[in-house]
C-alpha cells in the first residue's frame, strides 16, 4: 500500500526548512534585542481553558482537535493547542504572575481541522506577548517590534491597518440590542461577516450612523474620531474607548509609521479588547495582533493588561528571499585526493577548525548537496591543501588550517 500523509499535514523539505529557520533567526534576534524572553507551552491544553475564555465561538469548536485525558473513570478533554497566546496567559498565571512587565515571546505551532483538506490543518507562528502594562506606549511599542522583524527579513512594500475592538463593542452596546441578538451579531461578525451590522435596527440613531460611518472608512482619518466622538448620545465609554485608539495612532505619527484605519478588517477578535493591527505584504495578511486587557483574567488570574502578535511564519516563508547566497559564501566543501585514514584524519581536523570559525564544513568525499563559495582539496603530502574560490575562479596552495581559516574567513590566525 502506498504511503501518503494525513490531508492537511504537509512536509517541510530542506529548502523549506532554510526559509523557515531563516524567519526564526530574524525574529527572534529581534525579539531578544528588545528585551522580550523566549518561552515554550505545551500541545496539548485542556479544553475549559479556551471555552472559559470565551475565545472557541460555536462555529470554531468544530474546528479544534479535541479528545478525552482518560484517567481512571474520569478525565478531561484536552485539545491541540487552536491558539498561541491563550497558553501563553495561562503560563503567566502559573509561572510570573508576580511580576510587574512581562516580555515573551515563542515560536509555536496551532491546530484547525479544516474539512476539505486542501489547507494546513497545522499552522506556525510566531508570537510576541507584552503582559502588566495598559499604557499607550506598550501598543505602539508591538507595532514598531512588528514593523522591526519585517524590515529584518528584508520584506518591502507593507501596509498596517488598525482598527480598535473596544470601539466597536461600545458601539454594539450603544445600540440596546436584546442580548440574544447582540451575541448573534457579534459571531457573525467574528466570522468575517461584517454585513449583518448593515441589516441591524436600533433605537439609537446615532449608534447606528457611527456604525455605517465606521463600515466605510477606508485610510487615516483622526478627523473621523473626533466627529465620532462628538456624537451627541454616546455614552462615556465609547468616548474612553475612541481616546485609547487616538492616543495610540498619535504615538505612531509622532513616531512617523503610516498606517491606515479600516474596521472591518478584524476578523476573529474574540478576547481582544482595545487596539486591532495587521500588516500586509501584498493581500498576504503576515502579521496580526492586539490588546487583550480581560484575557489573562478570564483563564484563571487576576486582571492584567497586555498586548502582543503573531507572525503567521507559514505566509511569511512564502515571501522571504532565500539567504541562500549568505550561507553559500560561507560555506567549505572539504575533498581528499586520496582517502588514506591520514587524509581522511586531515579533512576531519580541518572540517572542525573551520567549524569553531563560524563557517559551514561539509565532506564532498563522494558528492555534496550543499551550494559553497569554496572548495578545499586536502592534498596526499601532509599539511597541503589547495583552496579554489568558486566564486572567483581562484585557486590558491597553502600549508596549515590556519592559513586556510584566514583566507576563507578573514579571520586570521586560528588554532586547530
Amino acid at each position: 500500500m502506498e504511503t501518503q500523509k494525513c490531508k492537511g499535514a504537509r512536509d517541510l523539505l530542506p529548502q523549506d526548512m532554510e526559509r523557515f529557520r531563516q524567519v526564526e533567526e530574524a525574529f527572534l534576534n529581534s525579539c531578544l534585542n528588545w528585551g522580550y524572553r523566549e518561552i515554550k507551552t505545551p500541545t496539548l491544553e485542556y479544553i475549559h481553558l479556551f471555552t472559559q475564555a470565551g475565545t472557541l465561538t460555536p462555529a470554531m469548536l468544530g474546528r479544534v482537535y479535541s479528545f478525552l485525558d482518560w484517567d481512571g473513570w474520569g478525565g478531561e478533554r484536552v485539545v491541540l493547542r487552536p491558539d498561541g497566546t491563550i497558553p501563553t496567559a495561562r503560563l503567566y498565571n502559573e509561572n510570573m504572575a508576580g511580576q510587574k512587565i512581562s516580555r515573551l515571546c515563542y515560536i509555536t505551532n496551532i491546530f484547525a481541522f479544516e474539512e476539505t483538506g486542501k489547507e494546513n490543518r497545522e499552522k506556525w507562528q510566531c508570537g510576541v506577548e507584552l503582559l502588566g502594562d495598559s499604557d499607550p506606549t506598550s501598543d505602539a511599542e508591538i507595532i514598531a517590534l512588528a514593523l522591526q522583524i519585517v524590515k529584518s527579513l528584508g520584506i518591502s512594500r507593507v501596509e498596517l491597518k488598525l482598527s480598535h475592538a473596544g470601539i466597536l463593542k461600545a458601539l454594539i452596546e450603544e445600540m440596546k440590542l436584546k442580548a440574544e441578538a447582540r451575541e448573534a451579531l457579534l459571531d457573525e461578525i467574528l466570522d468575517g461577516n461584517w454585513q449583518a451590522l448593515a441589516g441591524v435596527k436600533s433605537t439609537n440613531k446615532d449608534a447606528a450612523a457611527a456604525v455605517a460611518a465606521l463600515m466605510k472608512l477606508k485610510g487615516k482619518s483622526s478627523g473621523f474620531l473626533a466627529n465620532l466622538k462628538s456624537l451627541p448620545s454616546i455614552s462615556r465609554n465609547l468616548k474612553n474607548e475612541i481616546d485609547k485608539f487616538a492616543s495610540v495612532s498619535g504615538l505612531l505619527d509622532t513616531l512617523g509609521y503610516s498606517y491606515s484605519i479600516d474596521f472591518t478588517s478584524i476578523k476573529g477578535f474574540e478576547y481582544y479588547t482595545g487596539l486591532c493591527f495587521k500588516i500586509l505584504s501584498g493581500n498576504k495578511k503576515i502579521c496580526s495582533g492586539g490588546r487583550y486587557d480581560n484575557l489573562v483574567g478570564l483563564v484563571g488570574g487576576k486582571k492584567t493588561p497586555a498586548c502582543g502578535f503573531a507572525f503567521l511564519l507559514d505566509e511569511v516563508v512564502q515571501i522571504v528571499k532565500p539567504w541562500s547566497r549568505r550561507k553559500a559564501d560561507k560555506t567549505v566543501l572539504i575533498q581528499a585526493v586520496d582517502r588514506t585514514p591520514a587524509a581522511v584524519k586531515a579533512s576531519f581536523e580541518l572540517a572542525g577548525a573551520l567549524r569553531r570559525a563560524g563557517l559551514v564544513a561539509e565532506f564532498a568525499f563522494r558528492g555534496s548537496q550543499m551550494a559553497a563559495r569554496w572548495k578545499i582539496t586536502v592534498q596526499d603530502k601532509p599539511g597541503a591543501y589547495v583552496i579554489d574560490d568558486q566564486g572567483k575562479d581562484v585557486q590558491t596552495k597553502v600549508k596549515s588550517a590556519n592559513d586556510v581559516i584566514n583566507i576563507v574567513g578573514g579571520f586570521g590566525k586560528v588554532g586547530k
